[in-house]
């Protein structure tokens, strides 16, 4: 019995062998194809434990998941006004059909990306070439996108691939271009600018000077008003003088004289030449002068009383 465990031994390694050689397992997120001799005999989608031929046959993964195609720099496209775009975009993509993905490009994953890249890059100059700079930067963005994408997606089957989306991330214009526009666009803002400016200064010039106009005719009605009031007030001033001095003529010569004498001897340094015996000193020769003014002016406010 004894020399018989190392056979044994030997076949049940052969059989775990022959076993691991024969089973294999394919995950959820990738797709399996098994060749014999080279020749793909099946293709497996579902998850699990599954049997092939060993030594005959082989089995050869391919990723089930959404993979992304992404430009690694932008590409130049030509609109109808014959301007250049640089676009920059990327694909979602994924196999659907890993036996026809494996006949068409090898099941090589940088084959298919090129296949998939000249595809789109030639429908979107397909596409740009109908439409003008404004159309493919805001106007027709996402048609572009959806024509793209159902266009793409044709083609792509032929190899086994879907083209899930296609999606255009920034539409520029190229470098020299670019500074060219930005140039015109500032030149035009500072025309405009300069044009408001003018315009404004005009305005402000046409306020101002109405402004002005309407000071200047305010003031010279105010001026016009106070004079008319001035006038009034004097006439009526000199009115009730004259009513008042009227009266007794000799208090009034008295009182203009009070005033000469207040007015020419207002100042320690003025100097008066007058004769002495001149009538300018009628009320200073005697101190009567006043006392004698002042009974003329009582007598006749007592003969007006009678």
């Amino acid at each position: 019995m004894r020399e018989r465990l190392p056979f044994f031994a030997g076949l049940g390694l052969f059989v775990f062998a022959i076993l691991s050689m024969s089973l294999f397992t394919v995950d959820q997120r990738q797709y399996a194809l098994v060749f014999q001799l080279g020749e793909v005999k099946g293709q497996i989608s579902e998850p699990g434990l599954h049997g092939k031929i060993p030594l005959i046959q082989n089995v050869r993964y391919f990723d089930k998941r959404i993979l992304t195609l992404d430009s690694s720099e932008p590409e130049r496209f030509i609109t109808s006004e014959k301007k250049n775009v640089l676009v920059d975009l990327f694909v979602k993509w994924r196999i659907v059909d890993p036996k026809l993905y494996y006949i068409s490009v090898g099941g090589d994953e940088t084959r298919a990306k090129t296949r998939l890249e000249q595809t789109v890059n030639a429908g979107l100059r397909e596409e740009f070439g109908k439409r003008t700079v404004h159309e493919v930067v805001s106007g027709e963005r996402d048609k572009i996108m959806d024509d793209m994408r159902v266009k793409a997606d044709l083609d792509a089957r032929k190899i086994g691939v879907q083209i899930v989306d296609v999606r255009l991330k920034r539409v520029d214009l190229p470098t020299e271009v670019s500074e060219s526009v930005y140039r015109r666009m500032e030149a035009e803002r500072k025309r405009v600018a300069n044009e408001l400016r003018s315009q404004g200064g005009a305005e402000a010039e046409k306020i101002k000077a109405d402004a002005d106009k309407q000071r200047e005719v305010i003031m010279a009605e105010a001026y016009r008003e106070a004079q008319i009031a001035k006038g009034e007030g004097d006439a009526k001033a000199s009115a009730i003088y004259a009513q008042a001095f009227g009266q007794s003529p000799e208090f009034f010569a008295f009182y203009r004289s009070l005033e000469a004498y207040r007015n020419s001897f207002k100042n320690k340094s003025d100097v008066l030449v007058v004769e002495p015996n001149s009538e300018f000193f009628k009320y200073l020769k005697s101190a009567g002068g006043r006392s004698a003014a002042v009974a003329a002016e009582s007598t006749k406010s007592a003969k007006n009383g009678k």
